[in-house]
């Protein structure tokens, strides 16, 4: 009888088990856009859509998930801002481009992620839900993204690795800095240090990963809003709980969606700014779930400040 009510009980788990791995599996592919809106422009200005993509990590044989990009085309916005990690696998960049398509007649900028850098291995899935031991993917075979770079300039899209740049989108002029991967250290702060230009009408600050060092240095120095990727919004959340692990030092309340930064900060207090970090729409190709967390890409909507707003 004991025998038999434990091999009842593990029965159970494993057809458990097998249905919540199936079940990521879908959520993995159920590609979601998010709309937000946030008051952040001169007052009387027209407002202003942003596509924020993030971890695409696109490979030749995600038909699905090239076809939804090529469908946000149909959204017409005013700008794009992708933050990193296009690549995952080396005959990825025309895939790429093909599914970003007409989006690339839009003003653009980009970062670029470590796994844009270095292709992707398979790993122990359970070590990105462990705190970060320091270990990074730097072996691996390196990825085409100079290609990638180039071609997104010859459509006109800006690169912001570590570098400030400016441009016209609308009736704005618009303030941009960049970091390349701060995952990867690759981050150079003392590039872009220094106060946000106070002639543009908006400035953002773009970077893959939202490490604190980077939020704090882009908050005080007055930019706008910063826009991040990287956390896969933790991947594998608990409902009513959240995300476990951001993979960086955010902390996991803010693995996705706006909040402000510092934390504790209210919109007009000096030195603070917004915050919005995608989940992504993507995965490994070697680890292709989501719990609680759908891939996604989001439409931001920016509007102008309140009349009472500093």
């Amino acid at each position: 009888m004991a025998l038999t009510g434990i091999s009842r009980l593990l029965g159970a788990g494993a057809i458990a088990g097998a249905g919540l791995t199936a079940y990521a599996a879908w959520e993995a592919r159920a590609y979601t856009l998010r709309r937000v809106e946030v008051a952040l422009l001169p007052r009387g200005a027209r407002p202003l859509t942003v596509l924020h993509l993030s971890d695409l990590h696109l490979t030749p044989g995600q038909v699905r998930k090239q076809e939804w990009l090529r469908g946000l085309w149909s959204l017409d916005p005013d700008l794009v801002v992708v933050t990193g990690d296009f690549l995952a696998h080396m005959d990825a960049v025309p895939v790429v481009l093909d599914a970003l398509g007409d989006l690339t007649s839009r003003p653009g900028v980009f970062v670029f992620g470590s796994n844009d850098y270095f292709a992707p291995t398979l790993r122990n899935p359970l070590r990105y839900l462990m705190p970060d031991d320091g270990r990074r993917n730097t072996r691996s075979a390196p990825l085409p993204w100079p290609d990638l770079s180039k071609a997104l300039a010859e459509r006109g899209w800006v690169e912001l690795t570590n570098r400030l740049d400016a441009l016209p989108v609308g009736e704005l002029s618009v303030a941009f800095a960049g970091v390349d991967d701060p995952h990867l250290e690759y981050d150079r702060l003392d590039l872009v240090a220094g106060p946000a230009d106070p002639t543009a009408d908006l400035r953002l600050a773009v970077t893959h990963a939202p490490y604190l060092r980077v939020l704090d240095q882009f908050s005080r120095d007055g930019y706008d809003a910063i826009i991040a990727g990287h956390t896969h919004g933790g991947q594998v959340c608990l409902p009513w709980v959240g995300a476990l692990t951001t993979n960086c030092d955010l902390e996991p309340a803010r693995a996705k969606g706006l909040h402000r930064h510092p934390a504790d900060s209210s919109p007009g207090d000096p030195g603070s700014s917004w915050l919005h970090v995608s989940a992504g729409l993507g995965t490994s190709p070697y680890a292709r779930i989501r719990v609680a967390c759908r891939p996604e890409a989001t439409l931001l909507t920016l509007t102008p400040r309140p009349a009472d707003a500093s």
